[in-house]
């Protein structure tokens, strides 16, 4: 019987970054005149607090998320996209964090992001922490090519991490008993696929993952600081 292959999952939100990214493009997109400041806040911190609690309806969110990116286009999102990732993303990332990706990377693991945050955004950042393969709310296009506001296929979040993940095996020939898992995530919204997971691994989490973690021995690991 062949070794199983390894493969380390991270969540990208608490977990790589010490911010939440899909946020953060809010409140970009905010600051540089791209939605009503007043309004655009409120709906984009009520959306946040119902993914904290785990409540959050992933298309409304998705079509309010991406509708500024919608209506200006790609040439000017993808300029965006730019600014933010120079001013916003890369002064987050931290040394420790590219270290832990390099690490598995360096012992031949097999290495991908999975988060519940859009392709759009994630893509870039994915990159500049040198990961290839990259399991991220999927944006549906529309007969323009350009992005209809719409979720493609299974969001991945929750649950639907699990569904994606396997999609993602199968895809190449494989299945869950075919690869050894290292999952590293921040949330409580990840426990369906730290649980699916040969070695799940509590990143920076927050309160209610830390105790889960501390009760049944999973490894816990700060990066940085955690969040709430």
């Amino acid at each position: 019987m062949s070794a199983r292959r390894k493969l380390a999952l991270f969540d990208l939100d608490h977990t790589l970054l010490p911010i939440d990214s899909d946020y953060s493009w809010g409140v970009f997109t905010q600051a540089i005149g791209w939605a009503d400041p007043v309004e655009f806040k409120r709906r984009n911190e009520e959306f946040f607090e119902q993914y904290r609690a785990g409540t959050l309806d992933v298309h409304a969110y998705v079509r309010f998320a991406t509708d500024a990116v919608r209506v200006k286009g790609r040439d000017a999102s993808l300029k965006a996209r730019e600014r933010f990732m120079r001013e916003v993303i890369a002064p987050a990332i931290r040394p420790q964090a590219l270290q832990l990706v390099a690490s598995h990377r360096d012992a031949g693991d097999q290495v991908a992001i999975v988060t519940a945050t859009n392709e759009f955004v994630t893509e870039p950042i994915a990159r500049a922490f040198g990961v290839e393969e990259l399991i991220a709310v999927k944006l549906a296009l529309g007969a323009d090519g350009w992005l209809t506001g719409e979720i493609d296929g299974i969001p991945s979040t929750r649950e639907g991490k699990v569904e994606r993940v396997a999609q993602w095996l199968t895809a190449r020939g494989l299945g869950w008993d075919d690869v050894e898992t290292t999952f590293y995530s921040d949330s409580m919204n990840d426990i369906a696929l730290l649980e699916r997971s040969d070695h799940p691994v509590a990143a920076n989490p927050d309160a209610k993952l830390r105790g889960v973690a501390a009760a049944r021995g999973w490894r816990i690991l700060d990066l940085f600081e955690p969040h709430p």
